[in-house]
């Protein structure tokens, strides 16, 4: 296998692309916790404060400001017969995580590196959930800056998580230079607030079934357009990630995957990386051919 290495110039023309495209969904946090966003075709957006990359519109915000400087990692998850899905992790070594915050409410200040200026004398509350890969907080103004004051050096819960829009707050999940931004009440489809207390309990960095390289964990994902779409399969899309996964996945699960649809009679190695790509190369294969591609 050949290991996933940084190239932060050509990621930051990757997601440059992919910020452009509306269809296109993003992720931060770990497993259990975090923060995504989507928006609308036709949703206005504009551009963060200073000059940093992303995107912000009334929903939400996303700000991928040292994003292109984490190890990117592409792969694909088989999700049931005839179907997959696909993501680029960005992630970051286990030795440069931080320790999971004291759990506990704490006020940390005005949020000086709001997506817009005008939101940067919001007062920032850390929610002190097990996170190694990013923070989970609330971003309050006004009365609601008291209420939160008085949940301090308790652990949040459920019963705060669902004060929280009716306090007028704005979810963020930060790390470092990069956030996303969810304005609350959320709503589907567009910016979500993430908290599963079962999967954060479990310690996680990742899903199982993601093949994160060992001494690695996936801080950003970012998820393209999928090729599968209600007017049928998408060849250009298809052919976009796959560019990815060529470059930033693991070398032999690529190689595997080809020669199955390429027709060969492979012997899948026993693990659940390899059957995992048998099956997403089973499933390929048949959109492949009922779109008249040739699978090989």
């Amino acid at each position: 296998m050949t290991g996933p290495q940084p190239d932060p110039a050509a990621l930051r023309r990757i997601l440059r692309q992919f910020l452009a495209d509306p269809d296109a969904a993003w992720s931060l946090g770990g497993y259990g916790a975090g923060a995504t966003f989507r928006r609308g075709a036709d949703e206005p957006a504009g551009a963060p404060s200073g000059g940093r990359p992303g995107l912000v519109t009334p929903r939400g915000a996303l700000v991928l400001g040292e994003a292109h400087t984490l190890v990117p990692v592409a792969y694909e998850t088989a999700l049931g017969p005839g179907s997959w899905s696909h993501a680029l992790a960005l992630c970051r070594p286990l030795h440069l995580l931080p320790p999971c915050p004291v759990p506990a409410v704490s006020e940390l200040g005005p949020d000086a590196e709001a997506a817009r200026e005008e939101d940067r004398d919001g007062v920032l509350f850390g929610l002190g959930l097990p996170l190694r890969q990013g923070r989970l907080l609330a971003r309050v103004r006004g009365e609601a800056v008291r209420s939160l004051r008085v949940a301090c050096g308790r652990p949040a819960d459920a019963a705060l998580w669902a004060a929280l829009p009716g306090l007028g707050a704005v979810l963020v999940a930060a790390r470092g230079g990069d956030r996303i931004e969810v304005v609350l009440p959320d709503a589907h489809p567009g910016p979500r607030a993430l908290w599963f207390d079962k999967l954060l309990r479990q310690g996680r960095l990742h899903a199982a079934t993601a093949p994160i390289p060992a001494g690695l964990a996936p801080v950003i994902h970012l998820h393209p357009p999928h090729p599968v779409t209600a007017d049928g399969f998408d060849g250009e899309r298809h052919a976009a990630f796959q560019a990815l996964l060529a470059r930033w996945g693991d070398s032999d699960l690529v190689a595997l995957k080809s020669r199955i649809l390429a027709g060969e009679s492979v012997a899948v190695p026993d693990t659940r990386a390899a059957r995992n790509a048998a099956r997403v190369a089973q499933a390929q294969r048949l959109c492949l051919s009922a779109g008249g591609a040739d699978p090989a």
